[in-house]
């Protein structure tokens, strides 16, 4: 049986590159990006007929994210891998000089975004008794780095909420907190 993959933010950057390498490795993947002219073109490139799935979601709308959950989850059953790829930074400057809309973007995205979409995809995963999640850190979720202070204070507390959730899910399942490195990305430009 084919494995399945579900990565958010996967219409750029490294979520793109995981995309395209798990499809060559024979996986069904499963994804959302922002940009619909994005997630059109990865559904073409990795070929609509596939049974690849490829949504435009907001993974800080409660709303999208459920759709999209349902839509995945009724199509293609729960992701053997789910991959919370997607982040934002926040333009550099000192903290009292970011706004209260920049800030809250980056801690909506970044962290609470995970909860949603482990929200939509977890109970599935959890009825069929296995799978592993990958919560995206950061370098600067063990560390910091001025400027950055709102992006660094979201992959802290990835760190912790996926701790926290290693310790809550039964047997045969695991969750982790990856930092992948720096990677030369539109994020990091």
């Amino acid at each position: 049986m084919r494995k399945h993959v579900m990565i958010t933010g996967c219409t750029r950057g490294l979520g793109l590159a995981m995309a395209r390498v798990f499809e060559a490795k024979g996986w069904r993947v499963s994804g959302c990006g922002t940009t619909a002219d994005a997630v059109e073109r990865l559904s073409e490139e990795l070929g609509k007929d596939a049974g690849h799935f490829i949504r435009r979601c907001d993974v800080t709308s409660p709303e999208d994210v459920s759709a999209m959950a349902d839509e995945i989850l009724a199509a293609a059953g729960p992701p053997d891998l789910l991959l919370n790829n997607a982040a934002v930074i926040n333009r550099n400057a000192p903290l009292w000089e970011v706004t209260p809309e920049d800030f809250s973007r980056v801690v909506d995205v970044n962290l609470k975004g995970i909860h949603l979409v482990l929200r939509a995809f977890l109970p599935a995963m959890i009825a069929r008794g296995s799978g592993v999640v990958v919560n995206f850190s950061s370098g600067w979720g063990r560390s910091t780095s001025p400027e950055v202070a709102p992006y660094c204070c979201t992959k802290w507390g990835v760190e912790g909420l996926t701790q926290a959730l290693s310790q809550e899910l039964p047997a045969g399942m695991a969750a982790v907190a990856l930092n992948p490195g720096i990677i030369d990305t539109e994020m990091l430009r």
